[in-house]
């Protein structure tokens, strides 16, 4: 049986805790901090050594990225390996595709930075946009 992947993990707890962490997260790893815009957040956990994040939030949300016209939805769990400006095996994540909603497996930003980030879907399809459509006040 594989290793729980939480064990070792720091959680916070809540929508205010939960949020301020996922952020925190983002940041540290050079990721845009608009990147989860989280409502309900039930609990956000992050293990250091492996880079495993996940979060629960109370409800399925959909978020447009106005700047992009995009529509994104946010499972009530979602998990992902953060690195350095990267997000890799991401899970509750999609992105809406035409009348598609394929999920986004993989996120990652230009290095040394070109101010693009890809997104890349199971099916293999990669988008890019601007990293600043996912800028916090966007």
């Amino acid at each position: 049986m594989a290793a729980d992947p939480k064990e070792g993990g720091v959680v916070k707890k809540g929508q205010e805790e939960g949020l301020k962490f996922a952020v925190s997260i983002l940041k540290e790893f050079e990721l845009p901090e608009g990147l989860l815009p989280l409502e309900g957040v039930v609990e956000v956990g992050f293990v250091k050594t492996t880079g495993f994040m996940w979060i629960s939030q109370a409800k399925k949300i959909e978020h447009e990225f106005k700047m992009i016209s995009k529509l994104v939805s946010y499972d009530t769990a979602i998990e992902g390996y953060v690195d350095k400006k990267r997000i890799k095996k991401l899970k509750g994540v999609k992105a809406r595709e035409l009348m598609l909603w394929p999920p986004v497996g993989e996120i990652t930003l230009d290095d040394p930075p070109t101010g693009k980030i890809h997104f890349k879907s199971f099916a293999g399809i990669t988008k890019t946009f601007p990293v600043q459509a996912f800028a916090l006040d966007q």
